[in-house]
């Protein structure tokens, strides 16, 4: 009997603008987006909560940002993490030294995670996952901070990314020595998460796609890539987004990645395209995916513990 699949179709970065959240409803209403995660300090958090309220049948997490944003606690309260504005480092490779080296980012981290869940939870959304802006979540310090915290907030599901080298070079080439680095980088940090996760019964799935495309998961990048893809729960995610007036495309371009993967214009258009793309939604179900959220999942104690 052939194993049942499952696609998480998740865009990141809900309530960074009234743009953005208004590609992830539209993809959400009218093409194969069935999640979402909600950075709960951005400019656009409130409104994205009434959206999401709105839709009840998309599943919605925590956008943890430590890494180019803003805090929810003051800045004095959390000196070492940002400045006197309240934002955070834009390097995400300083950032992840000043965590793991600095002693006095420790405490202050804990409490600015802390906070975040606890903004998250005065929406009264369900909780359905959490992962992190530019993955700075799976950083061990981080993580083990949120794997501490999964309890009292009912975490029951965290981002690992994981995803084929060969399967997306197969498919686009450019910018192949990032590629390269963070296949290596963050197949360590997937490891170290695994056991992590697997230790204390946090769910995870099998494959993440959209690392090593960032900025460029295009419907003629997901119709070479869905048919190589192996694993049976799976997701895959990207940054729509839908332009407005006064809105800037490379600040959201530098807000998703913060390098020279994601410096086209426009990028968030192209994205939100390949999610409506009645092409893609048929090479999904075409290869045997049920397209579906980690809400649903749970509900029918399908998630449990992923495989690696």
């Amino acid at each position: 009997m052939q194993a049942k699949r499952f696609a998480i179709i998740n865009g990141d970065d809900f309530g960074f603008s009234e743009g953005v959240n208004q590609a992830i409803i539209k993809a959400h209403k009218e093409g194969v987006l069935t999640s979402t995660s909600l950075m709960v300090s951005a400019d656009a958090a409130k409104e994205a909560v009434n959206l999401a309220k709105a839709n009840p049948n998309l599943a919605v997490g925590l956008h943890l940002v430590l890494i180019c944003g803003r805090s929810v606690l003051p800045p004095e309260q959390i000196p070492h993490l940002v400045d006197k504005q309240g934002n955070f480092s834009n390097s995400p490779f300083f950032a992840g030294l000043r965590y793991q080296f600095v002693k006095e980012t420790y405490q202050e981290l804990r409490q600015e995670i802390r906070a975040q869940l606890e903004k998250y939870r005065s929406t009264d959304l369900p909780l359905s996952h959490v992962d992190g802006h530019l993955h700075l979540h799976i950083h061990p310090v981080v993580l083990r901070i949120l794997v501490d915290l999964a309890p009292e907030f009912d975490i029951k599901v965290i981002r690992l990314p994981s995803e084929e080298l060969g399967m997306t070079l197969r498919v686009n080439r450019s910018h192949l020595l990032t590629k390269l680095v963070w296949s290596g980088v963050f197949g360590r940090l997937r490891r170290y998460g695994e056991k992590l996760l697997e230790s204390q019964g946090i769910s995870f799935t099998e494959r993440v796609y959209g690392l090593l495309q960032t900025g460029g998961i295009t419907e003629e990048y997901l119709l070479g890539l869905i048919p190589q893809i192996q694993a049976n729960l799976v997701e895959i995610y990207s940054h729509p987004a839908m332009p407005r007036l006064g809105n800037s495309w490379r600040g959201y371009a530098n807000a998703i990645n913060g390098d020279s993967l994601n410096e086209e214009l426009g990028t968030g258009e192209a994205e939100l395209a390949a999610l409506l793309s009645s092409k893609v939604r048929e090479a999904l179900l075409s290869k045997g995916f049920e397209i579906t959220n980690h809400n649903f999942l749970s509900q029918h104690t399908i998630s449990g513990n992923s495989k690696k």
